[in-house]
């Protein structure tokens, strides 16, 4: 259906919602599937009703002429036996059987069923029932069922018994004396047997599944029709809708490509700029506005060079990392893509460039490698320095052993000590094994780091004054608080201090200040006025072992960034050869180190 609205111009047909069409459609479909079903039932009752009745009139004539013979014959057992073999010789009829009440036949149209047991118990109330018949659907055979009608079997209620305690007699009308026989009952006037008979169900079920499948297929037709109908009405006012949708879509798509974090760079067949997003102008440092409709190739030529042949039509480049340079920002790793755009009949319509900046993928590669290069190298370093501690102690106390043994000042004396230096030596360098090794068990509280840093430099001072060094403290104007552990910052610290000292072998300035940031880290600068790192040292300054003095182990920087990690902090090294050196660490606050989300690393 459509909806009627109007407009200030002119009345016009609001489109369907599909929504309606839905549920017209699950309307039609239940109204039909409801006649199917009531139409089913009724085909269903109507045969239960016809083979009840066909039952209860077998059993009748059963029961009429069984009390003819008992009457005037004299009949036992074995007539009612023929009688029903008889009777069950009519095409519709699959069995008749007599019961106890306890479910053993006491006769059947099948003589060989005579004594057994019924598979299938008949109910109680069947003993009550001596006009209407009950019935029941069972199984006889593999894929064929019964109708079977049953009800109380009572031929001669009262009439040829002898009462007894719990047995009946019959009397042989040939001999005159009496026998028991199942025809007759012992209680009174209750029969306690049951007479069922089987109807074939063939017949009807094929009608039945005749007539339920035209009435499937009467709903079928039905329900498509109505659905055909529900369609074309909706199709017919699809193409008012499907203008807008595309506007919006276009709107969205637009949106989104705009907002992609990758640089789309799209030129027409003219090879003009027709779109340029934010990303491209973050990772080119062009303005958008600037290149749209300009030549490409000439923008690229002067800004990023290297990038030129990706707008060359019928060449496709996928994922391949490149260092480009562009102009104004220096060289940096890119992941260029590009290819053309083509119509519905193949002709060239555009060209499309992604770029993507890969500074901070190739950050990422390196901290997973510096990780697992920390991991392997500390899994060694508990191995071996446990290995090496305990020759260490004997040969450091034979040395002074030894050195007791010789005379004062003479040279074996000095060979002695010399040996004992350099087991206390080897000793340091074990125990920085295990330092960096152990794992980073924190013991995280809040203090102020305004009142660890004099603490730690007097530890250095004695060795700053021996060097002809000025160390000079420049707190924050407030209070710095941060959840750190004193012990392993102030180790974090003393190292710094160390390696600062190292480099500034003629005399300096060590300068250390701590302040907050807007973020609420807290920043500590350890800065000195020595020879400097060279360039090409700074993205290794943190391996283990790496380093460029004679008789450094090489651990202790590598020591410090394992205790930052520990605290989610970061550490900053910036250093100028010739000048000096400033190393700075950001520890996050108080709030913020609890944070799950903080992330640790170096920069």
């Amino acid at each position: 259906m459509l909806f009627r609205k109007k407009s200030r111009d002119m009345d016009e047909w609001a489109p369907m919602p599909p929504l309606v069409v839905a549920s017209a459609s699950l309307i039609l479909l239940a109204a039909v599937v409801a006649m199917t079903v009531r139409d089913i039932n009724r085909q269903r009752h109507h045969m239960s009703y016809i083979l009840s009745e066909k039952g209860a009139a077998i059993i009748r004539a059963v029961e009429a002429g069984a009390r003819t013979g008992l009457m005037g014959m004299r009949w036992g057992g074995n007539q009612v036996q023929t009688l029903l073999e008889e009777a069950a010789g009519h095409p519709d009829i699959l069995y008749i059987g007599i019961v106890d009440k306890d479910g053993k036949i006491l006769a059947h149209s099948n003589s060989s069923k005579i004594g057994q047991t019924v598979p299938n118990r008949f109910s109680r109330d069947a003993l009550k029932t001596t006009t209407s018949g009950l019935w029941r659907i069972v199984g006889v055979e593999k894929k064929v069922k019964a109708f079977e009608v049953y009800r109380a079997f009572c031929p001669l209620p009262g009439q040829g018994k002898m009462r007894g305690r719990g047995m009946t007699m019959h009397v042989d009308p040939n001999t005159g004396q009496t026998r028991m026989d199942w025809c007759f009952s012992s209680k009174g006037d209750s029969s306690d047997q049951i007479i069922f008979v089987g109807l074939n169900m063939a017949p009807f079920e094929n009608e039945r599944s005749v007539d339920m499948r035209n009435t499937l297929l009467m709903a079928g037709l039905i329900c498509l029709m109505g659905l055909g109908g529900f369609l074309a009405l909706y199709w017919a006012q699809s193409y008012q809708v499907a203008r807008r949708m595309l506007q919006d879509t276009s709107a969205f798509a637009k949106e989104v490509v705009t907002s992609l974090p990758v640089g789309l760079i799209a030129m027409d067949a003219a090879g003009r700029v027709a779109f340029f997003n934010h990303s491209a102008e973050i990772i080119t440092g062009l303005s958008r506005m600037k290149t749209l409709g300009r030549d490409a190739k000439k923008i690229f030529s002067e800004h990023m060079e290297g990038l030129v042949y990706l707008l060359e039509p019928g060449i496709s480049v996928t994922e391949q990392e490149i260092e480009c340079e562009i102009k104004g920002k220096g060289v940096f790793p890119l992941s260029v893509s590009s290819s053309d755009i083509l119509g519905e009949q193949g002709h060239y319509v555009s060209r499309i460039v992604i770029l993507r900046d890969l500074r901070e993928v190739r950050d990422l590669q390196e901290q997973v490698r510096r990780q697992e290069k920390l991991s392997a190298i500390g899994e060694l370093a508990a191995g071996v320095a446990h290995e090496i501690r305990n020759p260490l102690s004997s040969i450091k106390g034979l040395a002074t052993y030894f050195s007791q043994k010789f005379d004062k000042g003479s040279d074996d004396e000095e060979i002695a000590q010399g040996m004992a230096r350099e087991v206390d030596r080897l000793n340091r360098v074990v125990s920085q094994l295990l330092d960096f090794a152990r794992p980073s068990d924190l013991n995280l509280r809040p203090m102020d780091i305004n009142e660890l840093i004099p603490h730690s430099l007097k530890l250095v001072k004695q060795d700053a004054l021996t060097k002809n060094i000025n160390i000079i403290s420049q707190p924050g104007g407030k209070p710095a608080f941060a959840m750190a552990d004193a012990d392993r910052l102030t180790q974090c610290l003393l190292n710094l201090y160390l390696n600062a000292m190292a480099a500034m072998n003629k005399g300096g300035v060590l300068t250390v200040r701590t302040a907050v940031e807007d973020s609420g880290d807290v920043r500590v600068e350890v800065e000195d006025t020595g020879k400097g790192i060279p360039s090409q040292d700074l993205n290794r300054i943190f391996d283990p072992y790496y380093t460029t003095k004679a008789s450094g182990t090489g651990l202790g920087l590598a020591i410090v960034h394992k205790i930052l990690e520990g605290h989610h902090a970061r550490i900053k090294v910036e250093s100028r050869p010739g000048q000096g050196t400033l190393v700075s660490m950001f520890i996050p606050g108080a709030k913020k180190a609890q944070d799950p989300k903080a992330q640790s690393g170096r920069e």
